[in-house]
């Protein structure tokens, strides 16, 4: 495997996968006792500070991907998860006092946090960063070890990261194919995984296999439903940047848009508007480059299917080649339906194609109709209208009058509903809880026998 530039199509380097990765694995778990009973506010803290005072990821982010604003982002976003999770953390590990059994009352019963000794992570290319480290910061502050195996495809980030690590905190990121990844599940003693649903599968089998539990974020379809009375211009915009945003390569980007029927060419003609004018890093502009040029292949198969299927496009459609690397527009395409694949497979790009709906219920049905339930979001006259539709969606997170708010907020619990994953909530108190296993200590303070014995 070679690492690739995205903006000029050329090969690098090659991939530089640990000799041992077993050593690696032994390594971590020797330094894991220590980090669970040590302050680790202290040393997440110390994370943070240095990742926030150091532009070397952020450099390396733009030369894996190709894009300097979501890189910017992302690096501002995981500073703030980091230090979110240093302070949370303490109170969430808080056990609540001992009580009576109600069964037994001269048994009390007590509990403690017992943490995975090592946590595997295997992340994708689309935010190279941020999804090597939403896993691994809540698995460190729960007092585990972590390995992550990012995604061969951005594997610069990986040195500068590793140098910011503070001594003690068992964290080691660390580059590799496939092959890295399916060794790894067998070393650890939980694994998160974020990335597509046939290799999601293969993840889920193999720590199956191990007997260990497997956190799954898989892909999305994402709706947007925008209801009659909805602010178009409002929508427009939450919509095009929830829609394009890092070339739309991300597992919660808008793939799919409803818009009631009397609002339908109005909305249209307004987001391709938008959409026309925003233009591409190479020149000034806002969308980066395809990260991984098999994506293109994917672009270009849903969109020639809506083509030749009678859909219209008002603005981009194509792969262009700019520099060697390869780029898509934002694409507004209408006169689509369900027999499209644009409209029913993850299309992973910066495609919005829009579908009218004549009633609310319709909308919903549509919404629902697929495989994937991650994110949505829904647009109304009011919060109430929109919450109202919102409630039927069979998805984990919904925006009410905004879209993708998942990417910059991750507070919220949530489930993936359907094929978009399995596991616990990734966001909220209960990402930490999942590197955790619950003890409960039974006490008889009674010096009496107790009736049941023999």
């Amino acid at each position: 495997m070679r690492v690739r530039n995205p903006l000029t199509g050329e090969t690098e380097r090659d991939l530089r996968p640990p000799a041992d990765l077993p050593s690696v694995a032994r390594e971590l778990r020797a330094g894991q006792p220590a980090w669970a009973a040590a302050d680790r506010t202290e040393g997440l803290t110390a994370f943070a500070r240095a990742l926030a005072q150091d532009s070397g990821v952020v450099e390396a982010l733009v030369a894996d991907t190709g894009r300097r604003i979501e890189s910017e982002l992302e690096h501002r976003l995981v500073v703030a998860m980091i230090e979110r999770w240093a302070a949370q953390s303490p109170g969430l590990l808080t056990m609540p006092p001992e009580r009576a059994s109600a069964a037994v009352p001269y048994v009390t019963l007590g509990g403690g946090w017992r943490p995975y000794e090592l946590v595997g992570v295997i992340s994708p290319w689309n935010f190279p960063l941020l999804l090597c480290l939403i896993d691994a910061i809540p698995a460190l502050a729960a007092g585990c070890a972590v390995l992550v195996k990012p995604s061969e495809v951005t594997p610069r980030f990986i040195e500068p990261l590793m140098r910011l690590v503070p001594e003690g905190v068992p964290l080691r990121v660390i580059e590799g194919d496939g092959e890295t990844g399916a060794e790894l599940v067998g070393l650890v003693d939980a694994v998160a995984f974020t990335g597509s649903v046939p290799t999601g599968r293969a993840v889920a089998e193999a720590a199956a296999r191990a007997f260990i539990p497997a956190f799954l974020e898989l892909g999305g379809k994402d709706p947007a439903i925008v209801l009659p009375g909805a602010d178009l211009d409002r929508a427009t915009s939450a919509i095009l940047w929830g829609g394009t945003a890092n070339a739309g390569q991300s597992c919660l980007s808008i793939e799919r848009v409803y818009v009631a029927r009397e609002l339908h060419d109005d909305f249209v003609t307004m987001l391709a508007a938008k959409a026309a004018t925003t233009g591409l890093v190479c020149e000034g502009g806002p969308i980066g480059p395809l990260i991984d040029p098999a994506q293109a292949t994917v672009i270009e198969r849903h969109l020639d299917d809506a083509v030749a299927k009678g859909a219209t496009v008002h603005t981009g459609g194509a792969i262009e080649r700019h520099g060697g690397g390869r780029w898509c527009r934002p694409t507004v395409v209408s006169g689509v339906d369900h027999g499209m694949l644009v409209m029913t497979e993850e299309t992973f790009g910066p495609i919005l194609p829009i579908m009218p709906f004549d009633t609310v219920e319709e909308a919903i049905t549509l919404a629902n109709d697929t495989d994937y339930g991650l994110s949505a979001s829904v647009f109304g006259p009011t919060e109430q209208a929109a919450r109202s539709v919102a409630e039927h969606l069979d998805a984990g997170a919904i925006s009410v009058n905004d879209a993708a708010l998942t990417a910059v907020i991750q507070e919220g619990e949530k489930n993936s509903f359907k094929l978009s994953g399995m596991g616990g909530s990734r966001m909220g108190p209960a990402a930490l809880r999942r590197f955790l296993r619950r003890t409960s200590y039974l006490v008889n303070r009674s010096a009496d026998p107790n009736p049941w014995w023999y």
